[in-house]
């Protein structure tokens, strides 16, 4: 069968025996279209990656990944996708924290943890014990609010733009006057008081209404020119009359 993403095979009997290699560390299993998902506890995360790492073959750590659920008391998940080179396969341990509770961080197993941790904390403000550099890696120097969360605005706190007068980038409170914006050819701050053709296409009509007619036209009409005067045609000079041949006296 064919199918768009890579096959990789389950390996059989895998979940029980990791289930039971991590010990009081496992919360959940959840195994779906071929991918497992084991939810661990925090105290318990970094010896269930060290088992997934010496004991199973999962040399590799592709990802760190946050998940916002507000309605939850602890609402961040924190997604740690492995990847086994040796058995071509693939699993996802998840942990669960709170606003205040940090998640102990994997540096120690995988360095290239550090910049995911810190990629999870600039987006959602989830913050890692251990890492020895936990500081925004994505967002703007003195940035404020995190913005991967469900009650982060779309539109965000502030707006930057360059000021030629400081000669340097400044931040202002966000504006969106363009939700009260009427675009005209000439002046977009003012709305124009014509209607131009196709508008009543806007106006709700009845079922089987005749079209209405078009508005009669506003512009002047043209004043017809007096045609140019025509040039008179050049007369052709009339040929030359040939004199009389003189008549040839006889000998």
């Amino acid at each position: 069968m064919n199918v768009p993403y890579p096959v990789i095979k389950p390996r059989k009997g895998f979940a029980d025996t990791f289930k039971a290699a991590i010990g009081a560390a496992h919360v959940a299993t959840k195994d779906e279209v071929d991918e497992l998902t084991f939810t661990v506890s925090r105290d318990g995360l970094v010896d269930a990656c060290r088992v997934a790492r010496d004991e199973f073959g999962y040399q590799q750590l592709m990802e760190i990944a946050g998940v916002d659920y507000p309605e939850r008391a602890e609402r961040f998940e924190v997604n740690y996708h492995l990847l086994s080179v040796t058995h071509n396969h693939r699993i996802r341990l998840k942990v669960t924290t709170d606003e205040d509770t940090p998640v102990p961080s994997v540096t120690s197993l995988w360095p290239v943890a550090g910049w995911l941790e810190r990629e999870v904390f600039d987006m959602y403000g989830v913050t890692f014990a251990g890492n020895a550099d936990l500081r925004r890696i994505l967002t703007d120097y003195g940035f404020e609010g995190y913005p991967l969360r469900k009650d982060f605005p779309q539109t965000g706190y502030v707006e930057l733009r360059y000021s030629e007068a400081e000669k340097r980038v400044v931040y202002e409170p966000v504006q969106l006057p363009q939700d009260f914006r009427h675009w005209d050819f000439e002046m977009p701050w003012e709305g124009p008081e014509y209607r131009l053709p196709g508008d009543e296409k806007a106006m709700p009509q009845a079922p089987g209404a005749p079209s209405p007619a078009p508005p009669p036209s506003a512009l002047s009409k043209v004043e017809a020119k007096e045609p140019a005067p025509e040039k008179p045609t050049p007369k052709k000079p009339a040929p030359k009359k040939k004199a009389p041949a003189k008549p040839r006296k006889k000998k």
